[in-house]
């Protein structure tokens, strides 16, 4: 099978190097189901996470696939599998450290993926599963989002920013949001009621007393939100681990594939009230570039997604 793998690690993203190469095509064990990749989506932040490049042991990964979330046909399915068939068409993501779907094939778990909606395409549903599992699992397991609670939702612009601000006013929430001075209508569009440029506005004049703050950007940013929170406020962040200010409560993660969650969000995918952006579709030949530089997305909002099969 074709596929693209990381050919030269680094501690930086645009420096990665890969390599577009025929491999062979994997086989699925006990309990796990081959899918034939139709479109996988680009997540260039997770170059950096530790599962892309080593072993659960700490060795380092040879010819490591990534791209870990997609959308496909099950093409075939291990022993002890129930409720998957061949041809079935589906959605979600595979283990960190399993190779990727940046391939004509890739291997996951039943309980990573859910049936592909009826109204979806397979490239607006590849571009899903990362983002808006993010956004779900910051919100309600770990900022324990309540109805009437005030939101900021730092990059709201951004692909896990925009499911945060759906999803946020879903559930009664009063949002507001930072993005640079191109997005706001879009921001406002997604559920935002007030959208604030960083790079003209400074937060403390505008923003106080927040109940949550979903953080995404991280920087310096970040740290002007923390006396942004009220007394026992909430602080989710999924750039970095740093400490936190007193009287606050604060949480760092990386998301994790959950078939239950990814149901419900692909029922509110069907039914409309949540949309999927895809900034570009290209070649999985053009992968590499689409890691390393913003050209390809330029200033359209979602992922770039990579149409395979």
């Amino acid at each position: 099978m074709k596929c693209v793998y990381i050919s030269a690690a680094t501690d930086a993203i645009e420096t990665f190097e890969f390599a577009l190469a025929e491999v062979d095509t994997p086989t699925c064990g006990e309990g796990e189901i081959l899918i034939r990749v139709h479109a996988a989506a680009i997540t260039p932040s997770e170059l950096l996470w530790y599962p892309t490049t080593h072993t659960k042991d700490g060795d380092p990964r040879v010819r490591p696939i990534p791209g870990h979330e997609f959308s496909g046909t099950v093409a075939a399915v291990g022993r002890g599998v129930a409720g998957m068939v061949p041809g079935q068409a589906v959605f979600g993501m595979n283990d960190w450290f399993a190779n990727g779907a940046l391939a004509e094939f890739c291997v996951t778990r039943p309980e990573m993926v859910v049936t592909l909606p009826k109204n979806l395409s397979f490239a607006a549903a590849a571009s899903v599963p990362i983002s808006a599992l993010t956004a779900w699992q910051g919100l309600f397991d770990r900022g324990d989002l309540r109805a009437g609670e005030k939101v900021l939702v730092l990059g709201g612009a951004g692909a896990v920013g925009a499911y945060v601000i759906q999803l946020a006013r879903m559930h009664g929430a009063e949002i507001l949001a930072t993005a640079s001075g191109g997005r706001h209508d879009f921001v406002k569009k997604l559920g935002a009621e007030r959208v604030i440029d960083p790079a003209k506005d400074r937060l403390a004049e505008i923003v106080t007393g927040m109940d949550l703050i979903f953080d995404t950007v991280g920087g310096d940013l970040l740290e002007q939100s923390w006396p942004l929170l009220r007394e026992g406020g909430r602080m989710v962040t999924i750039v970095e681990e740093n400490s936190q200010a007193p009287r606050t409560k604060a949480a760092f993660f990386i998301v994790n594939g959950d078939r239950t969650q990814l149901s419900d969000i692909a029922m509110l995918l069907d039914a409309g009230y949540l949309t999927p952006y895809v900034a570009a579709e290209i070649g999985l030949e053009r992968a590499p570039a689409a890691f390393t530089s913003r050209e390809i997305r330029g200033d359209h909002p979602g992922k770039v997604v990579v149409t395979i099969t």
